[in-house]
């Protein structure tokens, strides 16, 4: 993986991300403090360090240290980056999903990756995809692909295991801690922690899926409430629903989960 990475690294779509990227797409609100500037494009400034340069373990979004994490919330964080990744992708914007879909793949992100390989983790699928985006194909032409990474995390997920109502209750306070570091006097001033809260709630709707039958269906209600606060591709509107909405929101599916 390692030279294939590096290889990437080298080509014209990689090297506009590689480095700031990892910073904006990573390290959260820190993302700003070390010199990677966002903009509503989604288009980041050349910036240093964040976690592309030695911090893998170190700030994730929101300063969480993703490292500590159990399992399943690791494989959940890394799921929300592929899910407004290759949402991004079939939208036509490679440019925007680019930094995403390098979770699954790059060295800077191992620690959200720890014990995977034990589970069947297949990071091949997932360079297959970055392949294509390196050489600027459209979604279309690999949607079999596609559609075979999203059927392999689900299928990892299952392997993890860990309680569903946990695991969303997480991916609801991390989706309203990006949403409201994203936001700035009703602008998108950080579009890919706009993208991420995207992505974390799409995953919390798969997860839904392994609740009880009494619960589950409330819950998925209320998710897909949540979901629609975002385009159906998270490119950056201009009029971005209101932060305090999205929060109110979460904390009602947060109320339908079982209680632990």
């Amino acid at each position: 993986m390692k030279s294939s990475i590096k290889k990437w690294a080298g080509l014209g779509l990689a090297t506009a991300f590689v480095g700031s990227s990892l910073v904006a797409c990573s390290s959260g609100g820190e993302a700003g403090e070390q010199g990677a500037e966002t903009s509503a494009t989604g288009e980041q400034g050349a910036g240093e360090g964040g976690e592309g340069e030695g911090g893998e373990g170190e700030g994730g979004e929101s300063g969480q240290d993703i490292s500590q994490l159990p399992l399943p919330k690791r494989l959940a964080f890394m799921a929300g980056h592929v899910e407004a990744g290759l949402a991004l992708y079939r939208a036509g914007e490679p440019k925007m999903a680019a930094p995403h879909l390098l979770h699954p793949v790059s060295e800077a992100y191992q620690a959200e990756r720890r014990g995977l390989d034990e589970l069947g983790f297949n990071a091949a699928l997932f360079e297959t995809v970055s392949k294509a985006l390196e050489e600027g194909r459209p979604a279309s032409e690999i949607e079999p692909q596609l559609k075979a990474a999203e059927e392999h995390l689900a299928e990892i997920s299952k392997k993890a295991g860990g309680d569903a109502a946990d695991v969303i209750r997480y991916l609801m306070d991390t989706t309203v801690d990006e949403y409201t570091v994203s936001i700035t006097d009703g602008k998108i001033t950080d579009a890919p922690e706009y993208q991420d809260a995207f992505g974390f709630t799409k995953v919390a709707l798969a997860r839904a899926e392994a609740l009880d039958s009494a619960d589950a269906a409330k819950v998925k209600q209320e998710l897909e409430t949540l979901l629609a606060m975002w385009p159906e591709a998270p490119v950056p509107p201009e009029d971005p629903k209101p932060v305090g909405q999205v929060s109110a929101q979460a904390s009602k599916v947060k109320l339908a989960l079982p209680s632990s």
